[in-house]
Formats: C-alpha cells, sequence, structure tokens
C-alpha cells in the first residue's frame, strides 16, 4: 500500500473512530450511516478500476463526488434523500481532513460547493390497512420459539410506530410495564429520548415475553436478541428485514390487502396513518413520530389527507344527491359553443 493510501485510511480511520464519537458525539447509527456512505464512495471508485490499495485524495474530486451520486441515483436506483444523505458524508469528512491538513482545503471547498438536489417529486409514503395487519400477524409460528418472538417483535413495532433501530436498541430498563400506564423509552435520531404508550394487549404480550426470553430479567439486556451456541447478541436490521419480508409474501398469498413487498418502516407509517384515519390531530401524530419539524409530517401525510377527505365527502353525501344516484345528465360533448365558454375560449 502506498503511503498516500494509508494517509487516506488512517483519516477515515480517525474521523469514525475518534472525531465522530468523542468530539461530535455522534450517536452509533449516525456512524454506521457515514461508514456506509464513505465505504461506497470508496467502493465507486475501485469500480473505476483504481485498486483499493492505492486510493487517496488524489482520487477524490469534484467530478468524482459528482459521478458518483449520479450513479447512486441511475444505477443503484438511490432516492434522492439517500443520495443527498451520503453527499452529506463525503461532505463532512472532508470538512474534517482539510481542517487537519491545509492542503486538503481547495478540494474540500470544491465538494462543500456541490449543492443537495431538490426533490420535486411528491413523496408518498407505503402503508398497509387494519385488515392486511391481522392477517401479517398470523404468519409466525406460535409453536417455534422464533415464530414467538417474531410475533411480540411485529407487535411492538406496529403499536409503537418505532424505528426499527429504536426497537433493536430496546433494553429491558427501557420497558415499563407496571402502573396503568404502560409504555416505552426509546432513543431516536441524534440521541433524542422519547416515551411512547403501548396498548394494554402489548403490555401483555411483552410481559409473556419477557417470561419466556429474559427469565433471569438483567436491566441491560436487549429486548431482542440473536442466540448462537449459547452466545446472546443484538437482533440486526437485516434479521429483522428478512423475517418480515417473509412475513409479507405468505400473508399476500392469503390476501392482497398484504403488500407482497413488506418491510419494517411500512409499519411505522401504517400505524400512524392508522391513528390519523381514527382522529389523532396531525401535529400529535408529529410528536408521537418523534419529528422534529411539522414540516416532515405534512410532507408524507399530505396525499393521504387527501384521500381522507375525499372519503369523508363521499361518505357524507346523500344518495339522494343527483351527483351521486346520476340523475343528473348532462351532455355537453356536442355543444361546442358551451364547451368554448367553459374552458375560457369565448
Amino acid at each position: 500500500m502506498t503511503n498516500n493510501a494509508l494517509y487516506f485510511y488512517r483519516k477515515i480511520r480517525d474521523y469514525l473512530n475518534i472525531y465522530l464519537p468523542n468530539q461530535r458525539g455522534a450517536s452509533p447509527n449516525t456512524i454506521k450511516a457515514y461508514r456506509e456512505a464513505l465505504n461506497s464512495f470508496i467502493d465507486y471508485i475501485v469500480s473505476l478500476e483504481n485498486p483499493l490499495k492505492q486510493i487517496s485524495f488524489s482520487c477524490v474530486s469534484r467530478d468524482a463526488v459528482e459521478s458518483f451520486l449520479d450513479w447512486l441515483e441511475q444505477d443503484k436506483s438511490y432516492s434522492i434523500s439517500s443520495r443527498n444523505q451520503r453527499l452529506a458524508a463525503i461532505k463532512s469528512f472532508m470538512k474534517y481532513a482539510s481542517e487537519r491538513d491545509k492542503t486538503l482545503m481547495v478540494l474540500n471547498l470544491e465538494i462543500a460547493d456541490i449543492t443537495k438536489k431538490k426533490n420535486t417529486i411528491p413523496h408518498e409514503i407505503e402503508f398497509f390497512s387494519e385488515a392486511a395487519l391481522s392477517i401479517i400477524l398470523e404468519q409466525p409460528d406460535q409453536n417455534k420459539r422464533n415464530g414467538q418472538r417474531d410475533l411480540v417483535f411485529l407487535i411492538i413495532l406496529y403499536d409503537t410506530g418505532a424505528r426499527v433501530q429504536e426497537i433493536l436498541d430496546l433494553q429491558l430498563r427501557d420497558i415499563h410495564l407496571d402502573g396503568n400506564n404502560p409504555f416505552v423509552s426509546v432513543t431516536g435520531k441524534g440521541r433524542k429520548m422519547r416515551t411512547i404508550p403501548i396498548m394494554e394487549k402489548t403490555r401483555d404480550h411483552l410481559i409473556k415475553y419477557c417470561r419466556k426470553f429474559h427469565p433471569y430479567n438483567q436491566a441491560d439486556d436487549y429486548l431482542f436478541y440473536t442466540d448462537r451456541k449459547g452466545i446472546r447478541t443484538q437482533m440486526s436490521a437485516d434479521n429483522v428485514g428478512k423475517f418480515i419480508a417473509k412475513y409479507g409474501r405468505q400473508g399476500h398469498l392469503k390476501s392482497t390487502e398484504v403488500p407482497e413487498h413488506l418491510y419494517p418502516h411500512m409499519f411505522r407509517h401504517s400505524r400512524a396513518m392508522h391513528l390519523y384515519h381514527n382522529g389523532m390531530p396531525l401535529p400529535l401524530v408529529a410528536e408521537w413520530l418523534g419529528h422534529s419539524k411539522m414540516d416532515t409530517t405534512r410532507q408524507y401525510y399530505a396525499n393521504a389527507d387527501t384521500t381522507m377527505k375525499q372519503e369523508a365527502i363521499e361518505k357524507a353525501t346523500s344518495k339522494l344527491n343527483p351527483l351521486i344516484n346520476g340523475e343528473l345528465d348532462l351532455d355537453w360533448e356536442d355543444d361546442e359553443e358551451l364547451l368554448k365558454k367553459l374552458y375560457g375560449l369565448k
């Protein structure tokens, strides 16, 4: 490996292992996201016939970063949001590197000048119906230990509306099942803590689950874990994604109400949508989701809001209304003069 390559990789190592956790106080999830972004960028540079052991700051340029971003969007089908997140990670690393090596200042300024791409496509969230939820929850095999665990995971994932990593990070100390108001304490983005109430039925499921899966009740144990040869480790998001996808395929065979391509974040959207449909005000939904800005919630649920209004209008319109019963028959097709007036041509 060349000296320039060693210098480049040491800067990345120090950035990820020292600067982000110790000086920025970044959360483990943020560090993981930045690591994945830098790995993707390096993989892209390698794909341009640059050997990994020879990659250095000389391989990094504004053109390289911009072509990497286009590659993510066009070849890898990344969303604009994901593209912008990768750009933010590269900018952050270059800013860090240039502050410690002034010879990189010009390169940092060139990359810092790359603007985020605006997303002009309305974001339409994916969610399933409450009827679909019933079918999904029937899929885990309750005769198997993993099936029992999966069912409780699906229940708490839906009931809390939390992000999958927030559920995976839950420890027994975060579960509060005593008293009349059971709740869980989750740590969200930016290490922000929020308290989420859970339903009585969810508490009952959690009590039974803990009796079987946590008989020793160690406060720092992860609520959900995997057990390999007697060694417990925190369950991974990949593991969750696999069994949720499997239950989605199984459920879809029984009813098309169940999305064929089911994924963890759909539970969060679905729970929020069901609460919103059933009367929870949007500001409360935003707080419950842990959105720091109401604009985020409005952006996600604007289309659903229009659908709800349309359904409400149709339900509130009497069947005697001529617009509903078909008594009103307006035949304008052959009236060219009227059509011109309607469209402002006359």
